[in-house]
Order: C-alpha cells, then structure tokens, then sequence
C-alpha cells in the first residue's frame, strides 16, 4: 500500500476526495483548486518581495548577506550534530 508523507494511505485519499465530490460536487472542485493555487502564487510572490526588499535593505546599509546566511547555516547544522550526538543509535523505522 502507497502512503504518503502525512501517513495516509490511498483508501482514506479515497474517502477524503469521495466526500469533498460529495460536499461541493464536481464542477465546483476545479474552482477551488484554481483558488487555492492562486492564493499560494500570491503568498510566495509576496514571500519573495518581502526577502527581496531585507536582501536590499541589508546591502544598503553595508551588511554582509552571505556572511550571515553561512552563519546562520552553520548554527543549523551544529544543532543537527548535537541531536544526532544525542540520539545516538535510536532511529526511526518508516
């Protein structure tokens, strides 16, 4: 049986889109799914504007980006390596 990331098999995909047809039928589906992509294209451009305009903000004043980006790179990876000091040999089993 082919599962997903969320832990879901494909009977219960089944059932999840049997219902949705069932709420607000079938030519209303299409109009939905047009909505919520164009909300997350309006989320990731605004994402990116926001990025965009800290990016500028921080050359502007003389910042180093990329300096700050391995830093703060650097630190994630020192907390991978401590957890994983931590757990030691307990791994999960998927």
């Amino acid at each position: 049986m082919i599962t997903l990331p969320l832990f879901i098999s494909g009977a219960e995909i089944a059932f999840i889109i049997f219902i949705l047809v069932m709420v607000f039928g079938a030519d209303k589906i299409p109009e939905i799914a047009k909505g919520l992509g164009q909300g997350m294209r309006h989320i990731k451009n605004a994402t990116n504007d926001i990025k965009g305009e800290v990016m500028r903000s921080a050359e502007k004043h003389g910042m180093d980006t990329q300096g700050m980006t391995d830093d703060v790179k650097k630190g994630i990876d020192q907390v991978k390596e401590d957890i994983e000091e931590i757990t030691g040999s307990v791994k999960r089993r998927f």
